[in-house]
């Protein structure tokens, strides 16, 4: 079975051998080398002042950044289900929330953004995703960060990227805190999250809030190459496997190079053969389409062609469906996902098959 689900995504053969080793125990120079070399590869890719490892989810590390990083109301962007998240983590915190709510195919604009901050002067951080899951929507968080900083530089910006950190370039010169979890373009198991930090975010951090998610105590103890509770240490060494191994492959350039060629292809082949594709702007880590027989495709899809794809939830549950496009992906399973799809549209008699797709996809990605 091919799983092409926007997360969790495959793990690389070598990366899973990596992580069947024995176990290794957190508290040991061994352990604390491995974590060393892991949090260089991880500042080398967030381009940030500070990087934190938690042992949790994405969410988690959603909510120890709105705890650390917000002190009075969150402003936070709801397009989607995660979008929603962070308001309901502020307010589980006792914080205030002023969401902005758009439909889950249309992205935050950056007038809206302004006209919030000006009339809300309680507003203290943003939360917004860079590229929103549950539709494939893909925000302009770098402009959204900007043009905020210019009426405040105070007011914090947190962008969730989950489902963006290992797909693209993120430029980090306005946003104070970019989170990953693993099960995405890092290509591993669910369970271990990252946060990217600014200079200012550190200093808004402080002395920290909460306990577990305390962000002040963590980077006391991950400044030492060690974690301040129990370390996710298999995930850990699995990671630094994939640094290793996307090094081998040409670098974070060349992953970035090829995951957007990729995502082109895809959306290109697929609006070939009469699909519409959801987002207004649709972000480089999955495509998902919107279709009336989405159930349908996505059980013929598993069923007679091994492939796995994402269905929507809430309003969107079996009404699209999502491919993803991260990570180290062989060409040629990437092109038997598109033919695939091609093979199930002749299937219920919407299209003769012709080969459209796969010939689309490769003209792409190979530039014939």
């Amino acid at each position: 079975m091919l799983l092409f689900t926007p997360g969790p995504t495959p793990v690389p053969q070598n990366v899973r051998n990596a992580m069947s080793e024995e176990t290794m125990h957190h508290r040991t120079p061994e352990f604390e080398a491995i974590f060393e070399k892991t949090r260089k590869h991880l500042f080398s890719l967030f381009k940030s002042d500070e990087v934190v490892m938690l042992s949790s989810s994405g969410t988690g590390a959603m909510e120890a950044a709105v705890i650390n990083l917000c002190h009075n109301t969150l402003l936070n962007v709801n397009s989607g289900k995660f979008g929603e998240r962070f308001g309901k983590i502020a307010v589980a915190n006792g914080l205030s929330s002023v969401e902005i709510k758009n439909e889950w195919d249309t992205t935050a604009s950056v007038a809206s953004i302004i006209e919030a901050v000006k009339n809300n002067s309680n507003i203290d951080a943003i939360a917004v995703q860079i590229s929103e899951s549950a539709g494939g929507l893909r925000h302009p968080v770098e402009e959204i960060a900007k043009a905020v900083k210019e009426i405040n530089p105070n007011i914090m910006i947190i962008a969730d990227g989950i489902t963006a950190v290992g797909v693209e370039k993120i430029d980090m010169t306005n946003i104070d805190c970019l989170i990953a979890g693993s099960q995405k373009a890092l290509m591993l198991p669910p369970g271990l999250s990252i946060l990217g930090l600014s200079n200012r975010a550190l200093e808004k951090i402080g002395s920290g809030k909460g306990y577990y998610f305390n962000l002040a105590t963590e980077i006391k103890s991950q400044r030492k190459n060690t974690t301040a509770w129990t370390a996710a240490t298999t995930l850990i060494i699995g990671l630094l496997e994939i640094f290793e191994t996307i090094e081998k492959n040409g670098g974070l350039e060349k992953l970035y190079d090829e995951t957007a060629l990729r995502a082109k292809a895809v959306q290109f082949s697929l609006e070939a053969i009469g699909l519409h594709i959801y987002p207004k702007s649709p972000a480089k880590s999955m495509t998902t389409v919107d279709d009336a027989d989405a159930s349908k495709i996505r059980k013929m899809l598993k069923n007679e062609f091994s492939v796995n794809v994402a269905g929507g939830q809430d309003h969107l549950e079996g009404k699209i469906f999502r491919i993803n496009q991260m990570g180290l992906i062989p060409v040629y399973e990437m092109a038997w996902v598109v033919n695939s799809v091609e093979l199930v549209l002749a299937n219920l008699g919407r299209r003769k098959y012709d080969g459209t797709a796969n010939r689309v996809f490769n003209e792409i990605f190979f530039d014939k």
